[in-house]
């Protein structure tokens, strides 16, 4: 993926906005409360997301799906619509850049014992408010913090 972050560095030099795509990987636990898991960053080793650069002939929701199968060795259902979106500041060799990312939910429905970056990053599954204390960027802590799984709800007593 270097030649897409290459374009997008030059975008950003020249101001325009640039994006990636994120996922958060969900699962209900036995009590069928939501978690989350997040993953450490390769270089700071800070709690985040699975995220990257958009691939080339791959919708959004594709590329996330990706992203977390390579940083996070999980795969799911990624869900058809945006769960939001956040903003950062990414850190480059001698500069940083703006960078706006589109986040879609993953329904984890399996966990791999060994994946692509597994040696370079540690992975943890956390109830949402835990995950949003540990995460540095505040719109994805929010986002997370106030995370909602669309589905059916649940049915009434009486």
């Amino acid at each position: 993926m270097a030649a897409t972050k290459k374009k997008a560095v030059r975008k950003a030099k020249k101001g325009e906005r640039i994006r990636q795509v994120a996922a958060i990987p969900f699962r209900r636990n036995a009590h069928g409360d939501i978690e989350v898991m997040l993953v450490t960053s390769r270089t700071t080793q800070r709690f985040i997301v699975p995220k990257g650069w958009p691939m080339k002939g791959k919708s959004g929701r594709k590329a996330a799906t990706i992203e977390a199968m390579e940083e996070a060795g999980v795969l799911g259902k990624t869900l058809k619509q945006p769960a939001g979106t956040y903003s950062y500041w990414k850190r480059l060799a001698n500069n940083f850049i703006r960078v706006d990312v589109i986040v879609y939910l993953l329904e984890v429905t399996e966990e791999l014992a060994s994946w692509q970056e597994a040696k370079r990053r540690q992975r943890a599954w956390l109830a949402p408010a835990d995950a949003a204390t540990l995460i540095d960027e505040p719109d994805l802590s929010t986002l997370v913090a106030t995370l909602t799984i669309p589905g059916p709800a649940p049915l009434e007593a009486g």
